[in-house]
Parts: C-alpha cells; structure tokens; sequence
C-alpha cells in the first residue's frame, strides 16, 4: 500500500462529525420519509417505523437489563418475523453482535455453532423449544434465555428470563445508541457448506452498510425491468438467519418500504400474502419458486410484475420460463456467504430488451457486478481471461463488504483468500456484454473422456424438457471415462417420460452444438424427490455419497 504524506490527510475540525458507517445510520431516513409505513407479521401484527424505532430501543434496553454488554453474542431462533428485523438493529446497534442460528441444521451442528459463536444470550421459538432442549445442558456460554410465541397465552418455560412481547412492553423506548468503530463486528453467522462442520463468517457494520448502499443502488439503477423503488411491497423468502436474508432486509428499511414478514413459509401462505398484502418485491432460492410456480393457488394470485431475485443455485431455463409465463419479472443475483452476499445481479440493459428468447437467457445468467465489486475470471496462475463468453476460469472477488476470514479458523481465512482475492470455487465466463455466467463450482464439475462438461448446463439442458419438473446432474465413477453425468430427474404431476427421452432430448442439444456430445447422461433416474440442503439449494454431496456406486 502507498504511504500517503501525512499532510494530506483530512484533519477535521474538532466539531466536525465524522459520521461513522454503522447500521443505527439506517433508520435516518425511513424515520424522516416514511415514517407511517407499515411492517406487517403475517395477519397478527401491523406497526409502522416510529413503533419499530420504539421496538428496537425496548429490545436493546430488555437486553442491557439483562446483562448484555457491548461485544456480547445474542443468537436469534426464529422464523422471518418483525422480531427478527427488530433483532437485526437493535442487537448490533447495542455494540454486540447477532447471531443468526441456522434452525435447520441438525441438533448437533446447532449447538457446535451457537457454542463456538460463544452465544451468550438466546432468543428462541417455542417451535424450536425441542431443539433447545435436546442441547440445552450442553451449551458451554448461553445461559439467558427469551422466549418467543405468536400465542400470548403460551406459557414461559422454566429457566427463561421472560417472553419477548412481555420484555419489550416492560423496557423504554428510549435508547441511546453509541457511536463506536465502524469496523466493530455486527453479525455472525455460519456457513452451510456440504463438507465438514460449518464455517463461522462475520461482517462489521461498515461491511453492512455498504453492502446496503450498493446493492440499493444496483436494483434502483435500471430503468424499468428488475427495478426497486420506493412504492415496492417488500417480502423476505429467503430465511433470516441466511446471509442477512441477502441484505435485503437492511435495503427495504433504509429505502422506508412497505415490508411484510412471512414467519414460516408454505405455498399457500406466501401466496396468499402476495393477495392480500400487495407484495411487489422478493427474492427465494429455485427451490421455492418452484413449490410456488406448481402450486394451484398461483392460478388465483395476480403475480404480474411481481419482482424475483433468485439466487443460491442455478436458475434453470425452464423453471424461469414457466415464471415468465406467469408474469413475473424474474432475474438471478449471485453471491455466497461469504460475500455478505450480493456480488451480481442479472438485470438486462435497456438495448437488449425486446426479443424474449435473448431475455431468457440473461435473466438466467449470473448477472453484472453491482458497484464497487472488483470481480474477474483467473486461471490458475492468477491471470486474467478473456470476455468472450467462452474462455472460464475460478470466479475471484474484492469488495468492502466480504469477509475478512473465518471465525477462529486462520488456516481456512488464508485458503480463502489467497493471492489477496477471495476465491469462490466457482467457475465461470463472462460476456463481451459484461454479464458473467457461473458454469459449475469447481467441486461438481464432471471430468469425463478428458473433457469438463457442466453439471449446471446439463441441467439447464434437460429442464427445458416438457415432462420434467426438477433435475440434478453429479458424476458417478466409470472404468473407462474416469466419470460419467447422472441425472435424476423429478417428473411433473401426470406427466411421463423415460430414460431415452432424456437422452435423445440431451442429444439433440448437443447435435446443435449447445452441449458436448459427453454430456449426455449415462443414466437417468426418477427419485419421487431430490435432496436438499438446510436453506433449499439441492445437495450434491448427499446425491453423491447415495448414488456413488450406481
């Protein structure tokens, strides 16, 4: 780094107020533009921005009466409520730090999180009372207890230090949150990778806050199409404790929406929710559009225009065309936890609207940088590669808001960010356009014959045939190739198809060069389900380990 000469430095008056870029900066101004817009829970609760502002005052006060001190980790056990958006402020504005649990884990890789987090202080669902209970004596630093209901009559259980509502009621809604180092740590969550135990990833409140700033100013950039505007109804599908429900939380509060909170997802209740609450803008993994696009209610739900980003897996072409059809202005984002997430967002440029099959393609790929992201596509000497669309290569990254490393894992924070860039163990390409198109992760990628051929374009390929619902494509050992690509294929309701129509409708892809003739599967299966991990993305790792000697 350059050593600047000292004088030229700013050096500010001793009045002047350096603004530190913390989350409690959030609130200006919804406080001062929309103050008397509503957040919804469901059909149990409506308030507006002055009572949030109250609520989170009341939540840091219940908290400091109970001994939470500034560097403190508070675990949050919820589904995607008001409490949850209360908790994403209140805590870190406090000066300690959130921790957003994982529910869907496994009892055992719960507890591993919460006590190498060093929680001190959980939050909890009477829905996960069992979890707590199976892991409570084995907890080493969380010995304060909240409980949480929607139900006022449901009883505190023994050893709580109180129920949330009733905690908040008794606290003022006066607070004075404190000015500290923009680079104190905010939140704290883990990682839900498929090999080994989980990662702890931390952000600072600097790193949330610019990562709200510029993803806001990624998704308001566009004229029409995948645009975030001030009169959008805001509603999380993607849980809260995952990667900050992508930011998007931190971005419809500092923006004043209308924001409604779905608490645990089915079909039918998100559905209804978009009737009734008018939601205009949300973002899901594939996994959930697709239980929303085959359910019978979306038939009775005006969904045109509804805004979608879809991220964590890849967004296949005929999973989005059924959307499309639909109405739904659809469009994938990019990123992982580590990146706090948003990297890209698939957003298509005015000159290139117009002719649907172009469009198609670009709301599938994986979308142009936002601002401030240094991304490229190295090979493995570090080197730059063309943006031809075709030369691919590791997906690096820097921005001021990713990860500075694993919490107490050094090994691992230096494997991450070797060469001084965060390496994603994805391989892609980008376009002269610019868009970049992830091609696979580095670990599913299928070497067959000595060529590479995509586990996502192979599933990409057979989505697009009418009969199938869902795909995953892994590589299952083979004497004579090294490897050879599986698929397993769910069938639509009523529809049918066999292993040689998949195979001829992979072939003719490739006989039209869209595909390598070495991608055409080996053998396809038909499992009434395919596997998936705690937050919806499908688990190659389980499809691997059950199908390895197929």
């Amino acid at each position: 780094m350059t050593t600047i000469n000292p004088d030229n430095l700013i050096q500010p008056t001793p009045s002047a107020y350096t603004y530190p870029l913390l989350i409690k900066q959030l609130l200006h101004t919804p406080l001062a533009v929309a103050p008397d817009q509503e957040i919804v829970y469901r059909d149990l609760k409506r308030f507006n921005y002055r009572t949030l502002n109250h609520r989170i005052a009341q939540l840091a006060n219940a908290l400091s009466a109970l001994g939470v001190r500034p560097g403190d980790t508070i675990g949050m056990m919820d589904w995607d409520s008001h409490r949850y958006l209360e908790s994403y402020f209140a805590v870190p504005m406090m000066g300690a730090v959130l921790m957003t649990v994982n529910v869907r884990l496994s009892p055992e890789q719960i507890l591993y999180t919460i006590n190498h987090a060093e929680a001190k202080v959980l939050l909890v669902n009477v829905e996960f009372m069992p979890v707590l209970e199976e892991i409570k004596d084995k907890l080493e630093t969380a010995k304060t207890f909240i409980f949480i209901s929607d139900i006022p009559s449901d009883p505190v259980p023994a050893g709580f230090a109180g129920e949330y509502e009733a905690l908040l009621h008794a606290a003022s809604p006066h607070y004075d949150f404190p000015d500290f180092d923009e680079n104190t740590r905010a939140t704290t969550f883990y990682t839900t990778g498929t090999t080994g135990l989980p990662k702890g990833v931390f952000f600072s409140h600097r790193q949330l806050v610019l990562h709200t700033l510029s993803t806001m100013s990624g998704l308001t950039a566009p004229l029409s199409q995948g645009r975030l505007h001030r009169d959008d109804v805001y509603m999380p599908i993607t849980p809260m404790f995952h990667v900050h429900a992508w930011g998007m939380p931190y971005i419809a509060t500092v923006m004043g929406l209308r924001q409604v909170y779905p608490g645990r997802y089915t079909p039918d209740g998100l559905l209804a929710l978009v009737r009734q609450e008018g939601v205009t803008f949300s973002h899901c993994v594939p996994t959930i559009l697709h239980m929303l696009v085959t359910n019978p209610a979306i038939h009775d739900t005006n969904v045109k225009g509804w805004k979608l980003i879809i991220g964590g897996s890849a967004l296949p072409k005929g999973l989005a065309q059924s959307a499309l059809n639909l109405g739904m202005d659809l469009f994938t984002g990019y990123g992982m936890s580590e990146t706090c997430p948003i990297l890209t967002l698939a957003q298509i440029k005015t000159p290139l609207m117009g002719d649907p099959i172009r469009e198609l393609e670009i709301r599938t790929k994986t979308g142009l940088p936002i601002p401030l992201v240094d991304l490229r596509i190295v090979d493995e000497n570090m080197e730059d590669l063309p943006h031809d669309g075709k030369a691919a290569g590791e997906i690096v990254v820097r921005s001021p808001w990713l990860t500075q490393g694993y919490y107490k894992n050094p090994s691992a924070s230096e494997e991450l960010w070797s060469g001084g860039y965060l390496h994603t163990n994805d391989i892609g390409v980008i376009d002269p356009e610019g868009y970049l198109q992830v091609t696979d992760r580095i670990k599913d990628v299928i070497k067959t014959g000595g060529e590479w051929v995509s586990s996502l374009e192979l599933e990409d390929v057979i989505s697009r045939h009418a009969a199938v619902s869902e795909v995953a494509v892994i590589g299952i050992k083979d004497a004579k190739w090294g490897e050879r690509p599986m698929a397993l294929v769910v069938l639509k309701s009523g529809a049918t198809a066999t292993e040689a129509d998949i195979k001829a409708h992979v072939k003719a892809f490739a006989e039209e060069g869209h595909i390598s003739k070495f991608a055409i599967p080996e053998h396809v299966l038909f499992p009434p389900a395919i596997d998936k991990t705690s937050v919806g993305k499908i688990n190659k790792k389980n499809l691997r380990a059950r199908y390895e000697n197929a």
